[in-house]
């Protein structure tokens, strides 16, 4: 469960009711990945969602597609009856699944299979329907030959169906599965429930009969989705010459200029290495884009990156991706804040993600804050990084990694470190690597603890630093370098 937005005691929000969203389409359409990536927006907005994948469940019921009847995936033709009674108790474990999640206060389920016929559909949706629950049919449909078979290469080899498989049999093999549903499948026409058919994985949206504000932040977030291969990375900006002063808008130290030069040297680095491991080293087309804030140290530790001037690289200004305002602990240790808001600081320790100090923002705040940069962070194609606060790095990782609420104020993002993320169809591939020791850094002996290399304490710069005091719950790991 990512950072909530909102809550209710009922549970349920936006007086949306019970919904059902029913994946449609044929295999190596991004059904996986657009279901995923739905559930991970609709947790951060508070939204009770779960995904139930028909996949998943099949391989934790039964296992890899060694252990099926040869005639599971054959659709045209008489079944065995093994089979039939195989699919019929997978199909009915799903549906357990999803209707024990909404009892439970669940509020969205997204339900991960081909559902390609339109029997099976009505069955479901009539099934669901009669127990209050809203239906909407999504149809992923693609016929970009090369995005479907990049999609079979990066996930569906990978699944344990597959394990042990040469690659290239592998492919072959899933190619005859997909041709095999071609000859029965039936594209959603049917107009008695609301349905969403996506195109090429954003490239073209159609909608029918959405009504509400959650179904309409369905297909807003959804029009915004691609799954095009790009890593993000993230790093703080580089030390300024008025560190411990949220109201002073400082320019960069020369130890901070110091680390521009070499955080643009070591991404690069970075970035060569994952496109060669990608087999897109010689793609000039692909660009490196570069969020920061509007704060100087931000926006003046992506400078060098403009030097020599380069058509494949990008920076842009975002003044949502300001750092949290402290209020009047502005300035204050965490030994000062004790001393002087006794009474505040007992009410920020209970609750660290929701508490808002006198004239400051919570951490719940920057998340509201920061909502259009994580719909346009889904909507950009090309690599990123993101020069920026610990505390917004702090809110931007949760949302892409799935944290609880509780643990963004305590995530570590010590100056010096490169975080790096690759989305994927099942969720996000993280790591970090150290990559400066000079001034800024704190050193893992101080009270800071940031980690790794000496350094100047910063410990005046409360809210950006916290993490380190508390040691963190969450740490990405690290890669040597």
């Amino acid at each position: 469960m990512v950072a909530p937005l909102y809550t209710t005691d009922s549970g349920l929000l936006f007086h949306a009711g019970k919904i059902l969203v029913v994946t449609v389409g044929l295999p190596a359409r991004g059904k996986t990945h657009i279901s995923r990536a739905l559930e991970r927006y609709l947790r951060w907005m508070g939204v009770k969602t779960q995904v139930v994948s028909l996949g998943d469940y099949r391989r934790k019921v039964v296992g890899g597609a060694q252990k099926l009847p040869p005639d599971y995936f054959t659709i045209v033709g008489e079944r065995s009856k093994s089979t039939l009674e195989l699919r019929a108790k997978v199909q009915g474990g799903c549906e357990q699944q999803i209707m024990n999640y909404f009892d439970g206060g669940g509020q969205v389920v997204i339900y991960d299979a081909n559902n390609g016929t339109v029997k099976a559909r009505q069955a479901l949706a009539e099934k669901f329907d009669k127990a209050g629950i809203h239906v909407i049919m999504l149809e992923s449909v693609c016929d970009n030959v090369k995005l479907i078979e990049r999609n079979i290469r990066s996930v569906k080899i990978s699944s344990p169906d597959y394990r042990g498989w040469d690659p290239d049999k592998a492919v072959a093999d899933y190619w005859s599965r997909i041709r095999d549903h071609e000859k029965h499948y039936e594209p959603v026409e049917e107009t008695t429930w609301p349905f969403i058919r996506i195109i090429n994985v954003g490239e073209l949206i159609m909608v029918n009969h959405i009504r509400g504000y959650l179904q309409s932040r369905i297909v807003f977030f959804l029009m915004n989705i691609h799954n095009r291969f790009r890593t993000i990375y993230f790093a703080r900006s580089g030390q300024s010459l008025i560190e411990h002063s949220y109201k002073a808008d400082s320019d960069l130290s020369p130890g901070g200029w110091e680390y521009a030069e070499k955080l643009k040297e070591f991404v690069l680095q970075r970035r060569a290495k994952s496109l060669k491991e990608q087999g897109l080293e010689n793609n000039k087309e692909r660009r490196l884009v570069i969020w920061t804030s509007a704060r100087r140290r931000s926006h003046h530790t992506a400078w060098p990156f403009l030097s020599p001037p380069s058509s494949n690289v990008k920076v842009v200004e975002k003044p949502q991706m300001s750092e949290i305002n402290p209020g009047v602990w502005d300035g204050l240790t965490p030994d000062q804040v004790r001393k002087y808001y006794p009474d505040e600081w007992e009410r920020f320790v209970k609750d660290p993600y929701a508490y808002r100090a006198p004239r400051a923002e919570s951490y719940h705040d920057l998340c509201v804050r920061l909502e259009p940069v994580l719909v346009e962070l889904e909507r950009e194609q090309e690599d990123l990084l993101i020069i920026g606060h610990a505390s917004v790095i702090r809110c931007l990782l949760a949302y892409l990694i799935g944290l609880p609420a509780s643990e963004i104020p305590a995530i570590e993002i010590a100056r010096g470190d490169l975080l790096e993320v690759t989305p994927t169809s099942y969720g996000v591939h993280s790591q970090a690597f150290h990559f400066w020791d000079g001034p800024g850094r704190r050193g893992d002996d101080d009270d800071e603890g940031g980690g790794g290399g000496g350094g100047v304490k910063d410990e005046k710069n409360f809210y950006e630093n916290y993490a380190e005091d508390t040691k963190g719950k969450r740490k990405i790991g690290y890669q040597s370098v």
